[in-house]
């Protein structure tokens, strides 16, 4: 965990201090709503078909006990009693009241919580691997930077009014758990010939009505140049960024016509200026930083405890374990991560109850500290191999033992028409429809690794264009249609996915969804070969001829 400073503090204050003068401004009609506008835009709030929505950051991805337990706090005083889990580590409130917004998150203050940037065309939450600092083989805790980045960011003069909104994400292993090639700055920390901590630099990544997978810009960027060479290509897309046409403002657009070896240049060009000058970071800084972050006091634990060779013989207990335990760079701890698919249940959301629930069980079981990841779920990053039985049936309790981690009812969606203004189709009712059509855990162990992502309309919040299965919804004479994808991808392989052909009515999603997956059934060459493999294999002829035989 970061431990944070006064100077963090002071500034989550003030800034709590000066929403609710606006709030107080907008309600007593001094401000109209298009004034207040990007006032609550830069403090995370929306407005939704219903009500506000209150999007609070995570900073990538790290929450103390305490913090949950306040999200819970939130939930319930101010809310109907849920958050919803974002893909870039945020939480969000569907139904908070204008009135009760400052008290919200005068609140999540006392706690170090924050919606500074959670909106708006600025830099919006660095995100990270939900397992940074406990995966075997990283590189170092990409948390370090990311903190460093978010320090350097938040309320930036320069770029709190960029053409749109931008978003970095870091990652310090081989396998990407951060998606860092579908941002708008994708960072991998890696080690020149020298041993040097330094970053390979994508850029140009993003999704919605025009999706691009990042391109590396630059093989190596020494660590100690990194906020200068993030900084000059801000520059260089906040002078060239088109501000005229909101659908051709973010970065990939720039990237894409100007061309990544002219872009190269530009941001080449302007880091020359600016390389050697106070944005180039001393190594006290970084270890100053690096401090901060307070490690588990681990104990010499056996591999294999009697308590889990015990446990071994239920049944239910090793499917939960083969799903959703992962393996720790410290011997006798695991990494656990906490399904929020429940069968029938709506994608990323946990009760204040179930939150404060996580809470005690992270003070018991994981040192008080709980992660927030890229695919709505949550994880608890240090427990220990003898406490995973008793674990187990704490979260079974819950509700939350859903061995369904990376399956096919492991299904990352937006809130679609139930919630959003934006929304032209509704996710949520097709992800809970998959989820029982799919429950039998045997029939999703035989399918595999299979990602199905979902969005509502075309801004792609559900990630759709790169699932394995990727389900759109539009509005087509005024029903809802959804075009269906196989394919795509977000990890280190990245990659879009491909339309298999015309778009399906909203009742006969999960049939398409059936078909494509029987047609893979029949297609893989032997068991242990994924579905996406086996469509990078035959290409999208195989199961289009599958879905439309009959339609």
């Amino acid at each position: 965990m970061y431990a944070y400073d006064e100077i963090d503090r002071t500034l989550v204050n003030e800034r709590v201090s000066e929403f609710r003068d606006q709030v107080k401004r907008r309600l007593s009609g001094e401000l109209t709503e298009d004034e207040f506008k990007i006032l609550r835009l830069q403090n995370g709030v929306y407005l939704q078909l219903h009500a506000y929505m209150f999007r609070v950051a995570i900073p990538y991805g790290t929450l103390a006990s305490n913090q949950l337990r306040r999200l819970a706090h939130v939930a319930r005083k101010y809310d109907r009693g849920y958050g919803h889990f974002t893909t870039r580590q945020n939480i969000q409130f569907n139904w908070i009241k204008l009135a009760e917004l400052p008290d919200a998150l005068a609140d999540l203050a006392e706690v170090g919580i924050h919606a500074m940037q959670t909106s708006g065309n600025n830099m919006r939450n660095v995100t990270s691997d939900q397992w940074a600092g406990v995966a075997p083989g990283e590189i170092e805790d990409p948390r370090i930077w990311s903190e460093l980045i978010r320090q350097h960011t938040t309320l930036h003069p320069e770029f709190s009014f960029l053409p749109r909104k931008f978003k970095i994400a870091i990652t310090a292993s081989d396998h990407d758990r951060a998606a860092i090639r579908i941002h708008d700055i994708g960072l991998r920390l890696i080690k020149n010939e020298k041993g040097e901590t330094g970053f390979e630099v994508l850029v140009g990544g993003g999704l919605g009505r025009t999706p691009f997978i990042a391109k590396t810009i630059k093989h190596f960027v020494h660590g100690r140049d990194i906020l200068s060479y993030i900084e000059a290509i801000l520059r260089v897309y906040n002078q060239y960024g088109r501000r005229d046409n909101i659908y051709k403002a973010r970065i990939k657009i720039l990237v894409h016509e100007l061309g990544i070896e002219k872009f190269s240049r530009e941001v080449e060009e302007e880091w020359q200026h600016i390389r050697n000058s106070s944005l180039q970071i001393d190594d006290e800084v970084i270890e100053d930083i690096r401090s901060r972050f307070t490690y588990p006091a681990y104990e010499k634990l056996p591999h294999m405890p009697d308590e889990l060779r015990q446990a071994a013989a239920d049944p239910d207990f090793e499917a939960w374990r083969k799903n959703s335990v992962s393996p720790h760079k410290v011997q006798g701890y695991s990494i656990v991560t906490i399904s929020l698919k429940p069968t029938g249940g709506p994608p990323g959301d946990a009760t204040a109850e179930q939150m404060d629930a996580l809470a005690d069980l992270a003070d018991k079981y994981s040192f008080g500290e709980i992660r927030v990841g890229h695919e709505q779920n949550l994880a608890l990053p240090h427990v220990a191999k003898r406490d995973l039985p008793a674990l187990w049936k704490a979260l079974d309790k819950l509700g939350l033992a859903t061995p369904n981690v990376n399956l096919i009812t492991d299904i990352i969606a937006c809130p679609g028409l139930d919630y959003c203004s934006l929304a032209n189709a509704r996710s949520i009712p097709i992800a809970q429809e998959l989820t029982r059509r799919f429950a039998n855990h045997e029939l999703a162990n035989l399918i595999g690794r299979l990602h199905i992502n979902i969005s509502g309309c075309i801004n792609a919040c559900g990630h759709h264009h790169v699932g394995h299965i990727g389900i759109l919804g539009v509005e087509k004479n005024g029903e809802e249609v959804y075009q269906i994808t196989i394919g795509g991808r977000a990890d280190e392989s990245a990659a879009l996915g491909n339309l298999i052909g015309p778009g399906v009515k909203f009742d006969e999603v999960a049939d398409v969804v059936e078909d494509i997956v029987e047609a893979y059934l029949a297609l893989r060459e032997r068991p242990e070969e994924l579905f996406i493999d086996t469509v990078k294999r035959l290409g999208v002829e195989p199961f289009k001829e599958r879905v439309y035989a009959t339609r």
